[in-house]
């Protein structure tokens, strides 16, 4: 049950990233609903992160700076350091619209039965709705995960952490859990309802293809997905992604 206006806990992962950490933070502070806590894990920056972060400490629910296993170790910290009714990931390189906890909170309000929430988001596109049947065969099944992913605490809990053994898509590993193994009910926002943008050129866009479709294929096996089917799913994104490639070069 989600009460009438649920605390919302908004983790940020950072490193390095004095550019544009300024700006995730001010999105934030200028938020239309105010009933919220900003947790900031920072992985040891050496460049100017803590100097612009500790600018806004009296904003800032609670700053942890310490070295960390990754992505996903900093996320954990996060959830294990939260409070709030409701958790919600906004990476250094991306920032909310005005209104968008206000759009959050008035979901999980008015449906008190979902576990989750999708918001529409503005990625390399317009990214909208949300599409359960296809964690089976893709990863495009949702919006985006910063940004775009909010969960209740208590469902969180009963999921669990990331997973650290996956060092690109434990964020996938967690959705599958979710939805497959836990039959966890989510929404998505209507298309204009949208929360934010998502930085492309953020971790996502450093890993290699080939690492990333091996962890996924990974996941989908460790999740009990059928071994053959899941090697047909492999073939055909692979082949999928060369000729995507290879159509690039002609143009």
């Amino acid at each position: 049950m989600t009460k009438k206006n649920p605390k919302i806990t908004i983790i940020t992962v950072v490193k390095n990233n004095e550019r544009d950490i300024e700006k995730n933070i001010k999105s934030l502070i200028n938020q239309s609903y105010q009933n919220y806590e900003h947790i900031i894990v920072d992985g040891s920056s050496t460049d100017k992160t803590m100097e612009v972060v500790n600018k806004y400490k009296s904003k800032i629910y609670k700053i942890i700076s310490e070295q960390d296993g990754g992505l996903y170790d900093a996320m954990n910290k996060g959830i294990k350091n939260s409070s709030g009714d409701i958790i919600g990931i906004l990476n250094s390189d991306d920032y909310f619209n005005h209104d968008a906890l206000e759009i959050v909170k008035t979901y999980f309000e008015h449906d008190p039965t979902i576990d989750f929430l999708f918001g529409s988001v503005i990625k390399h596109k317009h990214l909208y709705g949300f599409h359960p049947w296809k964690i089976h065969w893709t990863f495009g099944f949702y919006t985006a995960h910063s940004v775009g992913f909010f969960i209740k605490r208590e469902s969180q809990l009963k999921v669990g952490y990331y997973n650290l053994k996956y060092k690109y898509s434990s964020d996938y590993d967690l959705f599958y859990r979710m939805i497959v193994k836990l039959k966890m009910k989510g929404k998505c926002t209507k298309k204009n309802e949208i929360l934010g943008y998502f930085d492309t050129k953020g971790f996502s866009s450093r890993v290699k293809y080939i690492d990333y479709l091996n962890e996924n294929t990974l996941i989908r096996l460790d999740n009990g997905q059928n071994k053959y089917i899941v090697k047909i799913i492999h073939l055909l994104r692979y082949i999928k992604r060369i000729k995507m490639i290879l159509n690039q070069r002609k143009n």
